[in-house]
């Protein structure tokens, strides 16, 4: 009797452990184990909740093997530079030849650039045209800081696309370079030195881009147009990207002699204890001869008329 109750017992059991189990397992098809699988290696990386895929564990890319890391392209000859498109009729020369250069690239009060270069470096002319102004005489002084001085030696060329470029802080102009002097893009004008507003400077270019006008207007010819994309251009580009339009639509704009706006006033000269001016100094440089020709205080600068 008590054996057979035993066997009941255990029976019983072993009964309610089985529906308890069968209660606990979760829901399945059948044919389809219902227990939780196991990630295999080749399986695709998990979705994140926005549902972008996860990068894998490990930092490495999705998809990235061994044999795909292995793969070497093909070889190929080197990639042929093709020439820029020619996108004006004219053809433009950087306005320093044969030397080192720097320049800045944003506007600071005036919409022309500094060319940083060593002392005696050619000037250029920038494009075919004809000289419109020669200065020979470096006049400026900084007691009395005039606009119109500031530039030091200089030559403006008209281009035959109508543009205005000037070249200023010249040591020496070439002799032959005058008023009225056809000149060709690249051909040397004069050197570059510190003369104006520059003389305790390294020796640079002034180059500055604008449109005819008098001389008495000469804050136009000191810069309106910003220089520097053609200047970028010209050095390592394109050598047809013109100016023309940008200047003229700013004539359009402004007018043909707008006003001067910025650095037009001069400075009262001091005068010393004997009642003299602090004089600039107006001697002549040419580079060609060699020599240093002074001529008469008074004696007028090359200057074409407007």
């Amino acid at each position: 009797m008590r054996s057979g109750r035993l066997a009941a017992v255990a029976a019983a059991a072993m009964a309610v452990a089985g529906l308890t189990a069968a209660c606990g397992a979760p829901a399945g098809v059948a044919g389809v184990s219902s227990l939780p699988s196991v990630p295999r290696a080749e399986e695709p990386p998990p979705e994140t909740p926005d549902g972008a895929v996860a990068a894998p564990k490990g930092g490495g890319a999705v998809g990235d093997s061994d044999h795909m890391r292995s793969v070497i392209p093909p070889p190929a000859p080197d990639p042929v530079r093709l020439p820029p498109p020619k996108v004006s009729a004219y053809t433009y020369a950087f306005p320093v030849k044969g030397c080192r250069v720097s320049y800045a690239r944003q506007l600071l009060v005036l919409p022309k650039t500094v060319i940083w270069a060593g002392k005696g470096c050619a000037f250029v002319s920038p494009v075919n045209g004809v000289v419109r102004e020669v200065n020979v005489q470096n006049r400026w002084v900084p007691s009395t800081d005039r606009g119109q001085d500031r530039e030091g030696r200089y030559v403006t060329v008209l281009g035959e696309d109508g543009v205005v470029y000037l070249g200023g802080h010249l040591d020496s102009i070439e002799p032959d370079v005058r008023p009225g002097a056809t000149v060709k893009a690249g051909q040397r004008l004069g050197r570059l030195g510190n003369s104006g507003n520059a003389r305790d400077t390294a020796s640079n270019l002034y180059f500055a881009i604008s449109w005819p006008a008098p001389p008495e207007y000469w804050w136009i010819r000191r810069g309106m147009v910003e220089p520097w994309d053609y200047l970028d251009a010209w050095y390592d580009g394109n050598r047809t990207l013109s100016p023309k339009k940008a200047v003229f639509a700013l004539r359009k704009r402004v007018g043909k002699l707008p006003a001067c706006d910025r650095l037009c006033t001069a400075k009262t000269p001091p005068t010393t204890k004997s009642g003299a001016v602090e004089k600039a100094d107006t001697t002549t440089k040419t580079r060609a001869s060699g020599r240093r020709q002074n001529q008469p205080e008074d004696e007028p600068t090359m200057v074409t008329p407007g």
